[in-house]
């Protein structure tokens, strides 16, 4: 097959026709002998007002494909390379209860983790804390609903882990030598995403529709020999002469094991504290706080596209913006046609995150505003951050009076409590409480937080309204930790503790940390491999 590169089709053409011209006119290929075509990318061309343009990376099957491309030579059309991944170990041709591998957590990283294990025969155990999503929806609705809050299993934790409840982004900037991006997208595609993840320049799926695809990915590993356990939290390691010999879960049951992998995602605090209690090799690292913000997702369509905007989807945005005082701020986590929710997983705490469904048909856009922070502001030690985390979400449940504490940017902005609400109606999950937000943070955070919002407006005009609504507060961005772990072993400091994914500080994102969790699926392997030759 030939790929070709660069090929513009203006916005309202018919999408394969168009793309067959653009090839006929610029690379002299007949239509009628284009046999197949593969959209590989496509992204938008918004640039010039006067006319947007979607621009493609395509795939095709031709006649004569040599001589086309001996007398095309360009960066823009050649040959098209072999982008396959392959699993480095062999399949495992043996089985011993001994050495099956368990896998701690059931977001991303775990769920593909346990995905390669299991297609490779190496029969993975995933215990999981939470419950099966089935159950876990129903009890998140609840909360919702009730504030009635069940710490095991809520937004942040059970199957298929903190992203089950988000925007469903795929985004990634990871670089991919090794393909495993696309097994993952290829993975959900098989276990029922839309195919149109594998080419769309900013790839969602939707809280809605990932449900359903973390389920089928369930199934498919149960089928290839995995084993699911629920209401399993890892409560203590065994470790003997500095290499992992077993687990206690649920304070009572000890499994024995030689090989772990730790996805435990970014909110597992206990299970952070254990380790530390343990003197595995962890360090503190840079995290961001902030709040989310709330527009008119119609208002956000037209400040991004003008009169193109009705024949669009809804609108996203990136902004980032360095303060006076050389402080990072960024918005993150962007949800077109969301929800701004209750993400809290501990009593007496309160988080907020975004949230769409795949259509991204709500009234409003949200998304994450929040600077960078690091151990200048939250103290030395490994878990400083952890605590700094849990002092904001405290604070947060407190201004809120259990609810989420929500304030226009003209009130915060002029530090005064809110009293009334402008155009704009809040669209969340979980019941508000008016307040204060500015006794969230000290006036480092508040003021950075200010003049990045002012410094958005002078690049989105009309991003800083009077009456756009924030909400707080969003404190779980990353993980306040990263377990180390060796490059080539991929262990952490205790032989056969596998530490990955976004909780272990080596992702952001779902795409990074199902990629992340491939990796240490690779490394364990390798381990097993040795182990039966």
């Amino acid at each position: 097959m030939i790929r070709i590169r660069q090929l513009k089709v203006p916005l309202l053409e018919e999408e394969i026709t168009g793309l067959k011209k653009q090839i006929e006119k610029k690379w002299r290929i007949p239509s009628a002998k284009i046999k197949k075509l593969v959209i590989l990318r496509k992204s938008l061309d918004a640039r010039d007002k006067r006319q947007f343009y979607y621009v493609y990376e395509v795939d095709i099957e031709v006649e004569n494909e040599k001589n086309i491309l001996k007398r095309n030579q360009s960066p823009f059309l050649f040959a098209t390379p072999v982008e396959e991944y392959h699993f480095p170990v062999p399949r495992s041709t043996t089985f011993s209860p001994k050495t099956r591998p368990i896998i701690v957590g059931s977001g991303p990283a775990g769920l593909f983790a346990a995905y390669l294990l299991a297609e490779n025969h190496y029969f993975p155990i995933i215990i999981e804390r939470g419950d099966p999503i089935e159950i876990r929806v129903k009890k998140v609705d609840d909360f919702w609903q009730d504030g009635k809050l069940d710490e095991e299993s809520n937004v942040q934790f059970g199957e298929g882990g903190a992203g089950t409840f988000s925007d469903g982004k795929l985004n990634t900037l990871a670089k991919d030598k090794f393909f495993r991006g696309k097994k993952v997208f290829e993975i959900l595609v098989a276990c029922g995403a839309p195919k149109e993840i594998m080419y769309e320049q900013k790839p969602h799926i939707g809280t809605d529709l990932l449900r359903t695809v973390m389920i089928n990915m369930r199934k498919a590993i149960i089928k290839m020999g995995g084993e699911f356990r629920y209401r399993t939290c890892l409560t203590d390691i065994i470790v003997k002469d500095g290499s992992l010999r077993g687990i206690e879960i649920n304070h009572q049951d000890i499994l024995s094991c030689q090989h772990l992998i730790l996805a435990i995602g970014h909110s597992a605090r206990d299970t952070f504290s254990m380790l530390y209690r343990h003197q595995i090799d962890m360090e503190a690292k840079s995290f961001a706080v902030g709040l989310r913000v709330q527009h008119r997702q119609q208002k956000i369509n037209q400040l991004q596209y003008g009169d193109w905007a009705k024949y669009l989807p809804s609108a996203s945005y990136k902004l980032t913006y360095t303060t006076s005082k050389n402080r990072g701020v960024y918005t993150f986590c962007m949800c077109p046609g969301g929800y701004v929710v209750n993400a809290s997983s501990e009593q007496g705490h309160l988080v907020v995150n975004g949230m769409s469904n795949h259509d991204r048909d709500s009234e409003n856009a949200n998304s994450a505003v929040v600077v960078t922070v690091d151990p200048n502001d939250f103290g030395s030690g490994v878990l400083a951050g952890v605590e700094f985390q849990r002092r904001l979400e405290e604070k947060a449940y407190q201004l809120g009076q259990g609810k989420i504490p929500i304030q226009l940017w003209s009130d915060f902005l002029n530090n005064r409590e809110t009293e009334k609400l402008g155009t704009v109606t809040p669209v969340m999950k979980g019941q508000y409480h008016f307040a204060n937000l500015n006794e969230l943070f000290n006036s480092d955070i508040c003021e950075a937080l200010k003049e990045g919002i002012l410094g958005f407006d002078h690049k989105m005009k009309g991003f800083a309204q009077e009456d756009m609504i924030l909400a707080g507060v969003e404190s779980r961005t990353s993980s306040p930790v990263r377990i180390k772990r060796d490059l080539n072993s991929g262990c952490s400091s205790v032989k056969g503790l596998y530490p990955c994914g976004e909780g272990s500080g080596y992702a952001g994102g779902i795409t990074t940390a199902a990629m992340d969790g491939i990796y240490s699926a690779e490394k364990l392997a390798s381990s097993l491999a040795r182990l039966e030759n």
